[in-house]
């Protein structure tokens, strides 16, 4: 079974768009009666509203949405909902410093400090520096969050009053204000040697990739996916008429909607919204056999004998008949959302729901399991 790691901080309609490309897979099989039918069973959850779910296998491609945003409203997401991917923003932004170090602006053995304007001595222990690979594999020994009050409030994520407390703290907390309280961070522990997962050192890391290419991360965000991977509907910051398009969500058992999660100082660590049609494009990217996913997918850190850190990527080695996979969780407090990348079996999915609870990561483990032993016979 795939593992479903909760990665937040603790952050029947059916309308389907298939590609051109023949949908039938080994076996004669049903990409789309497969993906149908575990959506299906999905949205019979409690407190799932909606789905959408894009997969890609060995040149089959299939998009699909199920349910309603809002029950009983008929208003189905669709190709032009923009959803907030949540921590899945952290393998994007890896995606960005890979290719920085294969143009050679970044070095995985840097001292961070060489991209601080200021001094900041408490960013050591015991002589040892941290390094940009530490940013990457959560091993920098940072706090979870800056600004440092949110940990607390994320401590308490079940509660209703979370999501407009976060926000709250949000919203006057820039760029300006994090470089500032950096300077309040204590490195407990030797560097290097724990895992300890930080949306702060993903928020740092964006401040580097600012530094080397002298432009804003957003910018350097944008160009490159739209570019390199066609993606053209992915960003930080969306305008009136995409803001139209923004998905709903609710925040685990709450009736009343959610708002939009606020703001992180660079939006690198979590402030990503996309479309389906965007995440599929990344998914094919990722099972490109070029040198930038190449480098994006190293081990640059061991967690154990079956887990390891790439950039920002978690890969699994657990299961033979998957092969190493690489994956990720993202979610905010009204949405939650899995990739995966298997490439033994040319295979890739991306699966998200407008509702962030205690189960929701389990639940969209589960339906993904459904359709990966449908298509690899397991």
């Amino acid at each position: 079974m795939l593992k479903y790691i909760l990665l937040i901080t603790p952050l029947f309609l059916i309308s389907c768009v298939k590609s051109n490309q023949s949908t039938q897979v080994e076996g004669n099989t049903n990409l789309s009666e497969i993906v149908d039918n575990a959506a299906k069973d999905m949205i019979k959850q409690p407190l799932i509203n909606s789905t959408s779910i894009a997969i890609y296998y060995n040149g089959n491609e299939h998009i699909g949405h199920y349910g309603e945003l809002e029950k009983e409203k008929d208003n189905k997401p669709n190709n032009t909902t923009f959803y907030e991917i949540g921590s899945l923003s952290k393998v994007m932004t890896g995606t960005l410093v890979a290719n920085a170090v294969l143009e050679e602006k970044i070095n995985l053995e840097d001292d961070i400090t060489k991209y601080l304007d200021e001094e900041y001595p408490n960013l050591t222990y015991a002589d040892q520096s941290i390094k940009v690979k530490n940013l990457l594999t959560h091993t920098s020994r940072f706090p979870n969050m800056l600004p440092i009050e949110l940990n607390p409030i994320l401590d308490n994520f079940l509660d209703y009053e979370t999501p407009s407390k976060i926000n709250k703290v949000l919203e006057k907390y820039d760029k300006t204000k994090f470089l500032n309280e950096l300077h309040s961070i204590e490195i407990d522990s030797q560097l290097g040697k724990k895992y300890s997962y930080s949306s702060a050192a993903t928020e740092l890391t964006a401040h580097i990739l600012e530094q080397v290419y002298k432009t804003d991360y957003e910018k350097i965000l944008t160009n490159f996916l739209s570019k390199e991977i066609g993606m053209i509907n992915t960003k930080i910051n969306l305008n009136e008429e995409e803001l139209k398009n923004l998905a709903v969500g609710y925040h685990v058992d709450n009736p009343k909607f959610t708002l939009p999660m606020g703001k992180l100082p660079w939006g690198a660590g979590g402030g990503i919204k996309s479309t389906l049609p965007d995440m599929m494009n990344f998914i094919k990217y990722q099972l490109k056999n070029n040198k930038v996913v190449e480098e994006s997918h190293k081990t640059l850190y061991q967690v154990d004998s079956t887990t390891e850190i790439a950039y920002f990527w978690r890969a699994d080695l657990s299961d033979e008949k998957l092969g190493k996979y690489y994956f990720h969780h993202g979610g905010v407090p009204r949405s939650q959302c899995y990739i995966f990348i298997l490439p033994k079996h040319n295979l890739g999915a991306f699966i998200i729901t407008n509702q962030s609870g205690t189960e929701t990561a389990k639940t969209m483990a589960t339906t993904l399991d459904k359709i990966f032993d449908k298509l690899l016979k397991k």
